[in-house]
């Protein structure tokens, strides 16, 4: 097994920032459709930076292991930038070709993100095709 898939598999059964946020500014919950992952994502705002995050979810290896990643990235990050992640940093921070029938597992962390953040902005959440594919 390569490198990369090691990655994934220890990300999927040791993920990182797992669990619940006590003091959360914002919490929110996303679906994957297409075959029912789940991520309901926690984070604490301060000083329009990102002081904190939890995330519990279910489903594939890798929708799970591509929340923790994107969970890593995202500590201590302005809300800005947070907002500004791409599909493609996320496929880097996976390290290997998703195909097109596994991508929204992939971008499944991506898409409950951008939705997190609107819903802390007061703004409507947006549906997949409208925070996802747009690169």
């Amino acid at each position: 097994m390569d490198l990369y898939a090691e990655n994934i598999l220890d990300h999927s059964k040791h993920p990182h920032h797992n669990g619940e946020l006590a003091d959360a500014s914002v919490t929110h919950t996303e679906n994957n459709p297409s075959c029912g992952d789940t991520v309901t994502l926690q984070l604490r705002i301060e000083e329009d930076k990102i002081a904190d995050i939890a995330w519990t979810g279910d489903g594939c290896a890798i929708s799970q292991a591509g929340m923790s990643m994107v969970s890593d990235e995202l500590m201590g990050m302005c809300v800005l930038d947070a907002e500004s992640l791409t599909e493609g940093r996320i496929k880097d921070l996976l390290g290997v070709p998703v195909g097109t029938r596994r991508i929204k597992c992939a971008l499944l962390g991506l898409h409950t993100l951008k939705n997190t953040l609107h819903t802390h902005k007061g703004q409507p959440t947006q549906t997949w095709h409208e925070t996802i594919g747009n690169e």
